[in-house]
């Protein structure tokens, strides 16, 4: 069976297939990225992260009649009422002076929450998965992930990709950038929707 993970994010990518390495290999499921298969990226106009999530997998299932697999995740920050949110990927732009990516993304965050106490900076990464049969598939499966921290004041670690390097992570007593790839992948919101997934799903 093949199946298509629609994203172009190089760190999704890494992530999700270290974490369906073993148990895809058991099953015969090729995860193939939509990029090598020249799928345009869905233009992302839902309001939530589950709406997102669904417009890609759709996307995806329609542009290449696989199977696909969908995520839509961000960082919620509760002194922003939730923002980034579903703007997480495109929370900074150039308009704003601070260009755009993960560290004009930073930048942003770090301004907005400036003068912000600790005890005030809690957040959380959450994330969608959905995984759709077909593009008109009735019956999306859909699975979520959450994992608590808070904003730091300044970046810490090299590892990681987007706000890893702000978010810490209370029980490892850093931020998720100084994790093991292994750690981060038993902690993070990704990891737990995907291992709901691979207890759950219905291929």
């Amino acid at each position: 069976m093949k199946l298509v993970l629609a994203s172009g994010n190089a760190g999704k990518l890494r992530e999700f297939s270290a974490l369906f390495a073993t148990h895809f290999a058991a099953q015969r499921v090729e995860l193939l990225s939509q990029k090598e298969l020249g799928v345009t990226e869905a233009e992302e106009t839902g309001m939530t992260f589950e709406a997102n999530a669904i417009l890609k997998a759709r996307n995806a299932c329609a542009q290449t009649g696989l199977p696909a697999l969908a995520d839509d995740s961000g960082l919620e920050v509760d002194a922003l009422q939730g923002e980034p949110g579903v703007f997480s990927a495109r929370f900074a732009a150039p308009e704003d002076g601070f260009g755009s990516g993960d560290a004009a993304n930073n930048a942003k965050l770090l301004q907005a929450l400036e003068g912000v106490p600790d005890d005030l900076r809690t957040a959380r990464f959450r994330c969608v998965l959905v995984y759709m049969r077909s593009a008109d598939d009735p019956q999306p499966q859909i699975f979520e992930g959450s994992w608590e921290g808070r904003i730091l004041t300044a970046a810490e670690g090299e590892g990681g990709f987007g706000y890893d390097p702000l978010f810490f992570v209370p029980s490892e007593g850093c931020a998720s950038a100084s994790l093991s790839r292994e750690r981060k992948n038993e902690l993070s919101h990704r990891g737990q929707a995907i291992r709901e997934l691979l207890a759950d799903w219905r291929p």
